[in-house]
């Protein structure tokens, strides 16, 4: 008889990213406020770069998030889970402070490249569980 585990790995790590993706929300609304930019980024630099911040995260989490809790619930190993998912969380949270910051290559570089192997890995795992 089976009996089903939660996938706690990817509820904390999908949590984590929530709590970091209403961070970013928050500054593109504070600095739209700010400024009353109500659409767009009405030419302001620093807030085209915070929006894109927040849509890069936008368009990368939710892919990592979802093989995630595939992974998960294909029965990958937590150590493995936990590692894919911390990965994940640095990889966006460097890419989000090279974004933001003044060392903008370093964390974009950084993250970018950490996004790449996290995915890579995450669809290896996947091709290897799904063909056993």
């Amino acid at each position: 008889m089976n009996t089903f585990h939660p996938p706690i790995v990817s509820l904390v790590i999908a949590a984590l990213c929530a709590v970091l993706q209403i961070v970013l929300s928050v500054l593109v609304i504070q600095r739209r406020a700010a400024l009353g930019i109500g659409f767009l980024d009405g030419g302001d630099a620093v807030l085209l770069r915070r929006m894109r911040t927040h849509g890069n995260f936008t368009e990368t989490v939710p892919l990592m998030l979802l093989l995630l809790l595939m992974l998960e619930l294909a029965g990958l190993p937590r150590g493995w889970l936990w590692a894919l998912g911390a990965s994940a969380l640095l990889s966006r949270g460097l890419h989000a402070w090279g974004l933001l910051g003044a060392s903008s290559m370093v964390g974009r570089v950084s993250g970018t490249l950490l996004t790449c192997f996290v995915l890579g890995a995450q669809a290896l795992a996947a091709l290897v569980l799904a063909w056993r």
